[in-house]
């Protein structure tokens, strides 16, 4: 069993039945079938794409983003999705450390070729704009011969080294996750999942594509989440049932101009914590059980999740999925009692296969089969398990991880840079925002617009500290360490971004 034959088995059952909707548009399975045996052709007799080659995905949400992660799978390549929001600078790392010679985009992302080009000039593009004119496949055509153990995905994830890493997640990894929480939500091919986050995203992968599609569900695949009443509404005209979103989505909805009832019947909130009075107020106003859960990438992602029907401790971030095992545990690995706190650690058949070509991170992350996250938490007397701390340093902007090493390392690309801290400080609108500190070199005189200008052009936008306060120098301790609990006083005590 892999990802190509799970889906197409469904597809081969449900030709005439609605995959996606788009818009006014709507995609049927046995298109979305046919689409993708004709993307995994062009890969592998156009393109040279052979069994483990890694092929980028590069693309804002559209139904193509599908077909071409289908097309992957059935080429018996290794997916890597790639956040749409990127400069060329950090796509550029990632097609290089991930070996990626066959790059998939639409005509929007495919004006940053030449810069792409110029890094690796082997590279070869395939617009989703071309799939419509390829050959129709013959009946029948895909066979992907690929085994559970085999790699499926590479995910790059922010790194508190300054670079991403790519986890990487089998078939096996991929089916286990889609496995349990089909059953933690009881999809049924009458589902329709609403998917407005990005897709490159690996809760959406597995969640918003992977569970649907596989299940024989359908997707309401939302033109913009802006504004969100636009979302809504689609939501609302496809009658959705089950909404995947973050805190700031359910926080609109609780505003928003609109009454119950809806056709959704399960909502589920992740990549931040949710808000407890959120929470509250939004099943107050619609009746619809809004439930948190915890994952992250090296897990497929998902973790835990509240139940759906049994008791949902508001702050908690709930049980473990079915076939995944939590603990807490000490910096040696022993268990630790209830309401001891400790790290989070993870096991399961949706745990990582290892970071790709990097054995020593790997490594640090796994302990026999644990999955060290490097979360802080604990479990109460009841199974339910809560964060009381993040991964050191990192931010939470609309839901996405960022490190503030990786921006701290183009700062100090900046002439005139002597030492910089990038700090996290509270957004009512993205969550976070990152807040720079720099401290010039003795003489120098750094204009703030242009290192903003400067760190535009190699950072996604979300990245970008909207506010830089330059110092003298840094707060620093005895042994020479930059005292970031000093620079969030001083942000509490009065700066902003």
């Amino acid at each position: 069993m892999n990802l190509a034959t799970a889906f197409l088995a469904t597809a081969d059952a449900e030709q005439g039945k609605t995959a996606i909707f788009w818009g006014a548009a709507e995609l049927s399975y046995g298109d979305l079938a046919r689409q993708s045996r004709a993307v995994a052709r062009e890969l592998t007799e156009r393109l040279g794409v052979k069994t483990g080659d890694r092929v980028g995905l590069w693309l804002v949400n559209c139904p193509e983003f599908v077909t071409a992660l289908f097309g992957v799978f059935l080429a018996e390549a290794v997916v890597v999705p790639i956040n749409n929001f990127l400069k060329p600078d950090e796509v550029n790392f990632i097609l290089a450390d991930a070996g990626i010679d066959v790059l998939i985009t639409d005509g929007l992302l495919a004006k940053h070729e030449a810069a792409l080009r110029a890094a690796r000039p082997g590279l070869r593009l395939l617009r989703v704009e071309q799939f419509a004119a390829l050959p129709a496949p013959a009946a029948g055509e895909g066979l992907c011969r690929r085994q559970e153990g085999d790699l499926a995905a590479l995910i790059y994830t922010s790194g508190t080294t300054g670079r991403p890493k790519g986890a990487m997640l089998s078939h096996g990894n991929l089916l286990h996750n889609v496995e349990s929480c089909r059953q933690v939500l009881r999809t049924v091919g009458s589902d329709r999942f609403a998917v407005l986050l990005p897709m490159f995203h690996s809760y959406m992968l597995t969640v918003g594509v992977l569970l649907p599609l596989i299940v024989g569900g359908s997707i309401v695949l939302v033109r913009s989440l802006h504004p969100p009443r636009n979302a809504l509404a689609e939501i609302l005209q496809r009658q959705a049932t089950i909404l995947p979103a973050i805190p700031q989505f359910y926080r609109s909805m609780v505003s928003a101009p609109i009454q119950p009832p809806l056709p959704l019947r399960a909502c589920i909130s992740g990549a931040a914590p949710l808000p407890v009075q959120v929470l509250m107020d939004f099943e107050a106003k619609f009746g619809i059980p809004l439930i948190e859960g915890y994952g992250l990438s090296e897990a497929s992602p998902v973790v835990t999740k509240n139940p759906l029907d049994g008791r949902r401790k508001p702050g908690s971030i709930g049980l473990p999925i079915p076939g995944v095992e939590v603990s807490v545990q000490d910096d040696q690995g022993n268990l630790l009692p209830h309401h001891t706190v400790g790290e989070i650690c993870v096991r399961g058949g949706n745990v990582m296969l290892g970071y790709w070509n990097q054995p020593e991170e790997t490594a640090k992350a796994m302990r026999g089969d644990w999955l060290l996250t490097g979360d802080i938490g604990y479990q109460d007397a009841e199974g339910y398990f809560y964060i009381t701390d993040r991964k050191k340093d990192m931010l939470l902007v609309n839901g996405i991880n960022v490190y503030p090493r990786e921006i701290e390392e183009v700062i100090h690309q900046f002439i005139g840079v002597k030492e910089t801290a990038v700090i996290g400080v509270p957004d009512p609108r993205k969550g976070e925002q990152p807040l720079a500190f720099v401290a010039p070199v003795e003489g120098a005189q750094i204009d703030e617009r242009e290192l903003h200008k400067f760190l535009k052009a190699r950072l996604a936008d979300y990245k970008v500290p909207r506010r830089i306060v330059f110092m003298e120098a840094l707060p620093r301790n005895a042994t020479g360490k930059i005292l970031k609990t000093t620079l969030r006083q001083m942000a509490a005590g009065g700066l902003s971004a």
